[in-house]
């Protein structure tokens, strides 16, 4: 699950800007002052939404087709993407402690030269995760 796509009814507001829902996320409601705003507000509440049902083990439910939807004057449904490792990426890289073992020589060896096994470590599991 890397890339999901949600439609979104944006609603105009009276006062300006947009509020927007999800009609397959019923929780997940947002506003924004102009369709930029609006917009990525609505991709970091999908993030949200998306993740605390994951988190509570609760289904993620299929998205609707667009064509499927109804909308009403001053409502427009734009699809929005959601990328699940860009948000984590942004919202969730605290660190964490990991033990690991290498030889004796070789930790050895990497204490003369200085290396950040912390660094190496995370070089190695982006590439190795093809993660970038």
């Amino acid at each position: 699950m890397d890339k999901l796509f949600y439609p979104a009814i944006f609603h105009t507001a009276e006062e300006g800007g947009f509020w927007i829902t999800f009609p397959d996320l019923p929780e997940c409601m947002t506003q924004g002052d102009d369709m930029k705003q609006a917009y990525e507000m609505a991709v970091d509440a999908l993030g949200l939404a998306i993740t605390s049902r994951k988190k509570a083990n609760e289904d993620i439910p299929p998205a609707s087709q667009p064509c499927d939807l109804i909308v009403e004057h001053g409502e427009t449904c734009i699809v929005i993407e959601f990328d699940m490792r860009s948000y984590q990426r942004r919202t969730n890289s605290r660190a964490v402690k990991k033990t690991l073992s290498i030889p004796e020589w070789l930790n050895e060896e990497a204490m003369e030269k200085g290396v950040n096994f912390s660094q190496v470590l995370q070089e190695a599991l982006i590439q190795k995760l093809n993660a970038m």
